[in-house]
């Protein structure tokens, strides 16, 4: 699987029901930890002070990221995404951890 660093924020759109904004935020949690159980969502940070998230997620490729992993979040339609693909640095020193 390839990796990719995705920055998300999450614009509500107005006129939306609060109630409608809360059960996608539940259903976000429930998706985003079934996808961590597949190995897709690997890492998750928030920035300090600030209302989106940066994720380490692992994929196929950007095709099954978009269709399969991201598009498949209960918020993605009101999400504003940046995707990196990411490779190997010969000087990460968490590298021999995962070839040992």
């Amino acid at each position: 699987m390839k990796e990719f660093l995705v920055e998300l924020t999450t614009t509500v759109p107005e006129g939306i029901d609060p109630a409608e904004v809360d059960r996608r935020r539940a259903e976000e949690s429930v998706r985003a930890g079934e996808l961590a159980a597949a190995g897709h969502l690997v890492r998750l940070w928030r920035p300090v002070g600030e209302l989106r998230s940066i994720g380490l997620w692992r994929a196929v490729d950007e095709d099954e990221l978009y269709g399969e992993v991201l598009g498949t979040l209960p918020l993605w339609p009101w999400m504003a995404s940046v995707v990196t693909a990411l490779q190997p640095h010969p000087n990460d020193p968490g590298r021999a951890a995962v070839t040992a």
